[in-house]
């Protein structure tokens, strides 16, 4: 901790939530430039649906970043934002640097666009077990915005593969190629 602060929870949890926050933000400060790389690259059928897709997707992950920084100043940490800091913190895997066509960028997107969700609903949990309502809701608050962007990318891979592979009796209706969803 670097700053003072007066909200009122421990120096200790205080100090746990900080190192929360700043792991959020090297992932989101990760994911944002991953998700550029996306945007910049992608060719092929369906350019610019998915060109803009993924430009709104990286502008809502810049702004978790800042979220996370000012949750993480407010408790009276240092936030870490630097790109070395954020590569050096992230818990992301690096790009799939071969990826070209859209479908392969979406595919390279939600793989981490899920671990991202992933992290943020443990940081709910986190944060609701060390009884910060406030780094919760605002975890809380990211997360529905994610998973609805998961939704966006997810639909981008139905259409007649999926159809295919549900006439052939494939339950999941997943993309070939695609991982399950966590839970299932």
């Amino acid at each position: 901790m670097k700053f003072p602060s007066h909200v009122s929870l421990s120096q200790e949890t205080r100090e746990e939530l900080i190192e929360l926050l700043n792991t959020c933000l090297a992932n989101a400060i990760d994911l944002h430039w991953q998700v550029k790389q996306a945007h910049w690259n992608v060719r092929g059928k369906h350019f610019i649906s998915r060109h803009e897709l993924f430009d709104a997707v990286a502008d809502h992950v810049r702004k978790h970043a800042d979220d996370f920084a000012e949750r993480a100043g407010a408790l009276g940490g240092y936030a870490e934002g630097t790109i070395r800091l954020a590569i050096r913190n992230s818990e992301l895997e690096e790009y799939d640097l071969a990826a070209v066509s859209g479908e392969e960028h979406v595919r390279a997107l939600l793989l981490r666009i899920t671990a991202y969700a992933a992290s943020i609903r443990q940081g709910i949990h986190r944060s609701e077990n060390l009884e910060d309502p406030v780094s919760e809701d605002l975890l809380t608050r990211i997360l529905a915005e994610v998973e609805q962007d998961l939704w966006f990318l997810e639909s981008h891979l139905y259409g007649s593969t999926v159809q295919a592979s549900r006439r052939e009796g494939t339950p999941t209706g997943i993309p070939e190629g695609l991982p399950p969803p966590p839970h299932a």
